[in-house]
Parts: structure tokens; sequence; C-alpha cells
């Protein structure tokens, strides 16, 4: 164990990537990437420590940090918002040179999860794996990646996604005005690119560019177009100065993918417009971050769009995610395409044409 940005954590290390994931609530992060003579270290650290702010507030927001899990995905009628997952302990269960076993049973749903963490040698990437036991009824869930872009210049980081059926802007007032927070987007808009996304203003915004809309907190849905036998997996990706992060995961386990654009839009504590440039890109089966009440709800069901998923107490669900990093040229712009390059390897490709071939096993989305 070693205590890192205030919260006593669980660390692995290889020549090619360095986490911690915290013991109380599981978050991931720092990670960094060793790309050479780059070191990236793309995920998002609190601007506090757990021992910084109100102590009655859920862990989640003592704790925040990097990627965690949700169960269930937002509120809940009994628990804390994103489930006993994301903000009570996790107990080590097995640890090697390449792999982190972590284990909890929620006091919320009753369901035991593990949290498994590997690196392979020679890949620039984090295999990330939550078995979910002993759990019943429908539940939403997900994983909630948080990145920071605080220290690239505005409107220069490039988001970029796999191909999705439709976008949509949170219905309501995801950043609520009697609060003082402001939110940029216009609610309920639905949208067909990333570029061009209605906003309060009457106008359309950029949403591939990042930093942007400084002094605003807003959320969107993307409902990810299935799988194909060309493209088995949905993606996202961030260009950051000198890299690019991406992730990868199975549409039938994530459906969907939000966008968290948190930059200043909140003056409540412990947000006191100093979560800068942060950006959530949270892979989910849930109906925004409406809790799972909501979710149950199927409110996209006319869309084919699923929202919760049964479970059943004797049958396991695996959910899988990967998470890595790549250096790349100056010119290599926004991300094109992500694309099986064999069974051991993607091929990704830039708005000039660049391409890259990465040493990963994108099968474990399956295995």
């Amino acid at each position: 164990m070693e205590t890192i940005h205030g919260a006593p954590s669980f660390v692995l290390r290889t020549p090619e990537v360095e986490l911690a994931v915290t013991r109380t609530a599981g978050h991931l992060a720092p990670v960094r990437f060793h790309l050479g003579a780059l070191t990236a270290s793309p995920y998002s650290l609190s601007p506090w420590t757990p021992t910084e702010i109100d102590p009655s507030l859920p862990n989640l927001l003592l704790y925040l940090r990097g990627d965690f899990l949700c169960l269930p995905f937002g509120g809940q009628q009994s628990g804390p918002p994103h489930g006993d997952v994301a903000n009570a302990d996790w107990s080590l269960v097995e640890q090697t040179g390449n792999r982190l076993r972590l284990r909890q049973t929620g006091a919320d749903t009753g369901a035991t999860v593990t949290k498994t963490l590997s690196l392979v040698p020679g890949h620039h990437a984090v295999y990330a794996e939550h078995v979910i036991e002993n759990l019943s009824g429908r539940w939403n869930y997900g994983n909630h990646p948080v990145l920071d872009l605080s220290a690239v210049p505005e409107g220069t980081g490039r988001i970029a996604t796999s191909a999705f059926r439709f976008g949509s802007v949170y219905a309501g007032e995801f950043s609520n005005p009697a609060n003082g927070e402001s939110g940029a987007l216009r609610p309920n808009a639905r949208f067909s690119h990333l570029a061009a996304v209605p906003t309060k203003s009457g106008m359309d915004t950029d949403l591939t560019r990042y930093p942007a809309r400084p002094g605003y907190d807003d959320l969107i849905m993307l409902v990810n177009a299935p799988a194909t036998e060309e493209q088995p997996f949905a993606w996202t990706a961030v260009t950051f100065p000198g890299y690019v992060w991406f992730q990868l995961k199975d549409v039938a386990d994530f459906p969907a993918t939000l966008f968290w654009l948190s930059n200043g839009g909140r003056p409540g504590h412990p947000w006191e417009k100093r979560h800068l440039g942060r950006l959530g890109l949270e892979e989910v089966c849930s109906h925004f971050c409406d809790g799972v009440d909501s979710a149950r709800e199927d409110r996209l069901a006319a869309d084919g769009v699923p929202t919760s998923r049964e479970f059943h107490a004797g049958t396991p669900v695996r959910l899988a995610i990967i998470q890595g990093a790549v250096a790349i040229g100056q010119s290599f712009g926004q991300v094109r395409s992500i694309t099986p390059a064999g069974p051991e390897a993607v091929r990704i490709t830039g708005e000039n044409g660049q391409t890259l071939e990465v040493p990963l096993n994108w099968g474990f989305l399956k295995a």
C-alpha cells in the first residue's frame, strides 16, 4: 500500500505502465504510460484530497479520481450514489507482478464484485475486468473514467468515438441554475455529429475539441452503433499533446457512452469552480446518470436501447474494458478509426492518414 493523493492505494508497476487503485472506493489513478521519452498520465486527480473537504460527503467525492465501476449508475433509494462499488472499501485477493485482484460485497446491492486489473508485457494498456456475482434483478451500471485536460491549451485536445446511432444532451438541467451552476448545451437536443451540438444560445458547438466552454458543466449520451465483423468493438479516444489515450469496449455490455464535460460550471462544495478541463468518457448501460429507478423504466425502448440489464444470482456477469495510450507525431490529429490488426494488435488511424499498429489483445473484451 502507498498513500497517493491522500488515499491509501494498491499499486502495480511494469516497465510499460504504473497504476494505483484506492483501497476505499476502488478508483483507478494515477496511471502512467511510459511511451519511450514521454510519460503519459491522462487520468484526473481531483483538485482536493480526501481530508481537505467535508468528510460527510460520499466517498465517491472524497476520493474522486480516474476510473471506477458504478453499480448502480447514478442514484438509488438506499445506498450511496454510484453504489458501494464506487464508495466502500475493497479487499486484496491477489497481487502478482502483472495483476491486481480486489473484491467487495456491497451492502446496497448484495452483489460480490471482483475487480481485476492486468498488465501485459510490451502492451501500454490496462486490461480491466469486473465479475459481478450474486446479483438479482434489473440494474444499470458503467465504467466512469475521468481524464484531465486542464493543462492542454484550449480546444487542442481532440475527442473521437466509433460510429454512434444518435446523440442526446441530458434532458433536464444537468447543471442546476438554482444552485448557481451553469450548463451550455440545450437540454434534450438530439444530434448526429459531435462537431455540431446545439447550445442554449441557439448556436452549435464542437464537442470534438476540449477544453472548451469555460464556466460550464454538461452531459451528453451517445448510443453506439452495433458491432460488426469488421468493427467488433466500440472505442473512444482523446488526442493529447504527444499521445492518444483510447478505450475499447463490447457494445453488448455497454450500449452507450456518456460525456461529462466538467469545466468549472459548479460553484458548490467541493467543486468551487476549480474542477477544470475534466472529461468523463463513461461507458454505460444506463439512462444518462438518472439512477437505477429511471434506468428500469426503459425510457429508450422505442429506440431499441437497453438502459438496464437483468442479473441472475447464479449467473456471473463479466464486464471488460481496455484503456491504453500510444505516442504520436505532431500532425497525427484526431483519431479517425481504431480497428483490429490481427488478433494481437489494433490499427489506429489519424485524421491526416497516419497509422499506428499497437500491440493489444482486443479479444479480452469477450474472453
